[in-house]
């Protein structure tokens, strides 16, 4: 796969996504002036801290890799205790911060937290807006325990220079790459050889399939949540208007949703919302995301935009005669040129109030050794670690050479910015409107409205350093 020459190409320069309060709700100074660790030692450092603290408290997601694999995060901790001796408690929950918020408020954070953006309750935002998590730039230096390679060693190139990964723009890394994937737009492979479908190229040739599916009483479109905009959106902007239009966007420059880029954007999403399953915004929620991923195993939808998780999410599901997974980049704003695909990332990250910070990072390290990657691949997640989808076959081998099928790249998110009274997050404002789009309570221009007028106070309240 050629992830690290596709993503060298990527801009690293956005900021990362927004929102409220930290471990003690107020806001902090950088953790690197407020909570320096004893022994983080330099970034020319290649050596681990001889005595780091114990034990310590790790608070991972419940996702559909915990389910493919149960134990994954308990038999991660075991391996990193029998080669560094540091003891780990373990907290795994599919609504993990409902476990763990109530003790962070009042200051009593776990160690490392496995908890990517994107999720309804941003509680990983929070701590990125509050800049609430510990500099992890060290870590890269440092020895993988029980290898030689420096972390560094064992990312691919590209990963750790991202909004994601680098929240704030100051050239230093505060949240760990972790499990990627890309993602795309799923359908049933197998429906479309009954009926003779091509996969579109371009979106002309989507809005062609859309009407010959409605024709057969199939929409051509669902999705699980608006919280998957992210993900298409991203891709979307970067396959219509290229790297240069997507960068300035992340930032909200201004004027940037008046271009001819962003207008073609808009128009594609809300020509989308009217061929979408009309019971998608019903069920467009944490608890019933799962039905609108039901409606394309069931043939109601044809495409569904998410992430490789989604086979496994759905492993159990009744499904059609004949399913077969199948997943494309989204098309090309025009012929001839090069669909997309967001690259997923979740992140591990250490909050800056945690007791024990230099063991928490001793653990960071672990999880990209050869021993961890093995564990972790037991539940199909797939760390960034080079040469690790060489022998992929099957589902993951189509997945995961999206890039190498002439698909674009993308990665980054909207830049941060300071909490304002009255505006919402990134979400709220660009995302969560195509429920009322879709069900038609919102026009297209509405919306825009609202994320020009959103976009406005984001731009002028940039996290910066």
């Amino acid at each position: 796969m050629k992830m690290k020459k596709t993503l060298s190409l990527l801009l690293a320069s956005a900021l990362s996504l927004s929102l409220l309060a930290g471990c003690g709700g107020a806001p902090q100074t950088p953790p690197a002036q407020s909570n320096p660790p004893a022994n983080s030692g330099s970034q020319g450092n290649t050596s681990t801290p001889e005595t780091p603290k114990g034990p310590i408290k790790v608070a991972a997601l419940a996702s559909a890799y915990e389910d493919a694999y149960p134990g994954m995060w308990k038999e991660i901790g075991e391996a990193f205790t029998a080669e560094t001796g540091i003891e780990v408690e373990v907290i795994v929950d599919k609504n993990l911060e409902d476990v763990i918020g109530p003790a962070m408020q009042g200051g009593d954070c776990p160690d490392v937290i496995h908890l990517a953006t994107g999720r309804d309750k941003k509680l990983t935002e929070q701590f990125i807006k509050d800049k609430n998590i510990a500099d992890i730039t060290d870590v890269l230096s440092m020895t993988v325990p029980g290898e030689s390679a420096k972390v560094s060693d064992k990312i691919v190139g590209g990963f750790t220079d991202t909004s994601v990964t680098n929240p704030y723009g100051d050239g230093k890394t505060y949240l760990a790459p972790m499990f990627y994937g890309p993602c795309g737009l799923f359908y049933n492979a197998g429906l479309f050889e009954e009926k003779g479908w091509e996969v579109p190229k371009t979106w002309d040739e989507m809005w062609e399939l859309g009407d010959k599916a409605k024709a057969e009483d199939i929409y051509l479109f669902t999705y699980p949540t608006t919280g998957y905009f992210d993900a298409f959106f991203y891709a979307l902007m970067y396959s219509v208007g290229g790297a240069d239009f997507y960068n300035k966007a992340l930032v909200y420059e201004e004027g940037i949703w008046d271009t001819p880029e962003a207008q073609a954007c808009f128009d594609i999403v809300a020509k989308l919302a009217s061929y979408t399953n009309p019971v998608t915004p019903a069920q467009a929620n944490d608890q019933d995301f799962a039905q609108n991923q039901q409606l394309i195993l069931d043939n109601k939808a044809l495409f569904c935009p998410n992430g490789t998780w989604l086979p496994n999410e759905m492993k159990d599901a009744l499904r059609a005669d004949n399913f077969k997974w199948g997943m494309t980049a989204l098309p090309a704003a025009k012929a001839g040129g090069n669909g997309a695909s967001y690259c997923w990332l979740e992140q591990a990250w250490i909050p800056a109030q945690a007791a024990n910070i230099d063991a928490a990072k001793q653990f960071i390290a672990f999880l990209y050794s050869d021993t961890a990657c093995a564990i972790f691949a037991k539940g199909g997640a797939v760390q960034p670690v080079p040469g690790i989808t060489d022998n992929f076959e099957g589902d993951n081998k189509m997945f995961y050479s999206i890039y190498d099928n002439g698909a674009d790249a993308a990665m980054g998110n909207f830049a941060a910015y300071e909490a304002v009274p009255g505006l919402g997050s990134v979400r709220e404002v660009f995302f969560d409107p195509v429920n009322s789009l879709v069900n038609g309570s919102m026009t297209r221009d509405q919306w825009v409205d609202g994320i020009k007028a959103g976009s406005d106070q984001m731009r002028a309240h940039l996290v910066t350093e």
